[in-house]
């Protein structure tokens, strides 16, 4: 079987409880990255272990780098748009796909390719 794919909507994320992100977007987003990193060897109850991990980063978390466990993907226009297009061109792979994220938009474009979907505080 192969590695599941976790993808990660960093501002729904983020945006997920009030701590002051929006004066430090780059700095929360970070933040987030940073805890993620023993998601890919530890994965979720639903992911199981290990696990590869996509942070999609858009605005003014575009500076985020990625880390050795946790790829960034800075999305060029929408973050919605760039996790559907992850998504769509991961759903022929046949690996297991989850998507974190509250977005209900974003969950119907997703859902067409049968992927998971997890709330914000699965990785919280």
């Amino acid at each position: 079987m192969s590695t599941p794919l976790l993808v990660i909507d960093a501002a729904n994320v983020v945006g997920s409880v009030p701590d002051g992100w929006w004066r430090d977007r780059a700095g929360a987003t970070t933040r987030l990255r940073d805890s993620l990193a023993g998601l890919s060897t530890t994965g979720l109850p639903q992911t199981g272990a290990p696990v590869d991990v996509i942070l999609v980063v858009e605005g003014k978390a575009r500076t985020v780098t990625s880390s050795p466990t946790v790829q960034v993907h800075v999305a060029p226009h929408s973050g919605d748009d760039a996790i559907v297009e992850l998504v769509a061109d991961q759903s022929t792979s046949g690996r297991p796909i989850y998507v974190v994220t509250a977005d209900r938009g974003l969950q119907r474009r997703v859902g067409a390719y049968g992927v998971e979907i997890l709330g914000p505080h699965s990785v919280r």
